[in-house]
């Protein structure tokens, strides 16, 4: 799938703003289901992570085509498509959690903040603290909430004292609005809490290290309507702070936390746009087949 000829560092300056190619999309017959080339403006004015022609392989199978797109600095990017579509590969993808599944091989350019993430000097290590994630199921560490959340600290060397360690400890667990859950607590193991306490729990364990941007794969799909309200309203908070990329399968979850959103087809990154667009007024076929429940 291409987004334009030429270089992929031209088509930005090569398309026009996004305002206006909203307003003409607006205007647009609906591109067929049998064209994959991304409907939208993938770019950005301020972008945090910059994507660029990234193709996935599974030996011999080529899981993600071509893909272009920005992720803006303090924004929620939701990416939805039926399962199997390739977003939660794209998601592991941005911060190289690709690399522990043998036979896989990614090309193409991933930048944060300029910089290559694919870039062999790059380690990882590192760059999964800049780049947290958090999976579809709760994942707690077997040790007290405390710990849960002080080991990144630790490992990274972000702390001299404990103090120092306290307060990022305690500064994280508000951030993902827990404290008043455990703060009496914090010695009492992690996996004892509840599950949407325990997705709170890994959302501050991924906030104490620092990130830039937190992955998040389907980070409701285990919880009940409650916690999962609690995690979107965490979602919005986290916003001011971070850029957030969700991957989800609920669609009114992707309408309600996010400002963009990008539709994945086998592999195709078939459409992008301003969220509200996307969900009222899509552009490509494909798009709206999936939204109004044809398929998925």
């Amino acid at each position: 799938m291409t987004t334009a000829t030429g270089s992929v560092f031209d088509m930005r300056d090569a398309l026009l703003t996004g305002n206006e190619a909203e307003a003409v999309a607006a205007k647009t017959r609906k591109v067929d289901r049998d064209l994959r080339q991304t409907v939208g403006v993938p770019f950005v004015e301020e972008p945090r992570m910059i994507c660029r022609e990234v193709n996935v392989y599974y030996g011999d199978k080529h899981a993600i085509n071509n893909v272009t797109i920005d992720v803006g600095k303090n924004e929620v990017l939701a990416m939805i498509g039926p399962s199997g579509c390739g977003k939660s590969t794209f998601l592991r993808c941005l911060n190289r959690m690709n690399d522990t599944i043998a036979g896989c091989r990614v090309t193409g350019e991933i930048l944060l903040d300029d910089f290559n993430i694919y870039d062999k000097k790059v380690d990882v290590v590192p760059l999964r603290a800049q780049v947290g994630m958090v999976f579809q199921k709760p994942n707690p560490f077997p040790k007290s909430i405390f710990d849960n959340v002080a080991y990144g600290p630790k490992i990274h060397g972000l702390v001299n004292t404990k103090s120092e360690l306290a307060d990022i400890v305690e500064d994280s667990i508000k951030k993902a609005g827990l404290w008043s859950e455990v703060s009496d607590r914090l010695d009492q193991p992690g996996t004892g809490l509840s599950g949407g306490q325990q997705q709170r729990l890994c959302i501050a364990r991924a906030i104490a290290v620092r990130p830039e941007v937190i992955l998040m794969d389907e980070p409701c799909s285990a919880l009940d309507p409650i916690a999962t309200a609690t995690i979107e309203d965490l979602i919005t908070e986290l916003k001011r702070h971070y850029t957030i990329v969700i991957v989800t399968h609920n669609m009114q979850q992707a309408a309600r936390v996010s400002q963009r959103t990008a539709y994945f087809h086998l592999g195709d990154l078939v459409e992008v746009g301003p969220t509200d667009r996307i969900f009222t007024n899509p552009r490509h076929q494909l798009t709206e087949d999936y939204i109004t429940g044809r398929f998925g």
